[in-house]
């Protein structure tokens, strides 16, 4: 049997402010309400459900990995819609980027607090890169 990741709820305040902020900022669609949730669906097939709720939410971490042109696109509307960025999970390099595996990464936050994160290479996919540790500054960045 073949096992892949289906779906999960995301926890929020506010489904729509958060599907929408999700959404906007990779450049997907969000889905039709089903019941409580509210779908955003990446193009594997995997759907974040987002649900509003009424007690504390603590912090998930949730990591999208997208092609060049997706990351360029999805960091200009960071920059434009003046949204925190940073290099690294524990806010050490703000307004910058990380160069990890010889690919591109960066760090924010949705309206909910969860820490986003949109990378162009997966983990340890070039642990040899001379990349590792760099960052980069990002003009115009939050």
């Amino acid at each position: 049997m073949s096992v892949e990741f289906n779906h999960t709820i995301v926890f929020s305040r506010d489904r729509e402010k958060s599907a929408r902020f999700l959404a906007g900022i990779l450049g997907l669609e969000v889905g039709e309400p089903a019941g409580v949730f509210l779908p955003v669906t990446t193009s594997n097939g995997v759907t974040l459900d987002f649900a509003t709720v009424d007690f504390d939410i603590p912090m998930q971490h949730y990591a999208f990995l997208l092609s060049e042109e997706e990351f360029e696109q999805a960091l200009a509307r960071l920059v434009e819609q003046e949204i925190p960025i940073q290099a690294d999970p524990h806010g050490k390099h703000p307004r910058r980027i990380n160069r990890n595996d010889g690919g591109r990464g960066v760090y924010f936050a949705d309206p909910a607090g969860h820490g986003l994160e949109i990378i162009t290479r997966p983990y340890g996919s070039d642990p040899a890169s001379e990349l590792n540790g760099v960052t980069e500054e990002v003009p115009g960045a939050s």
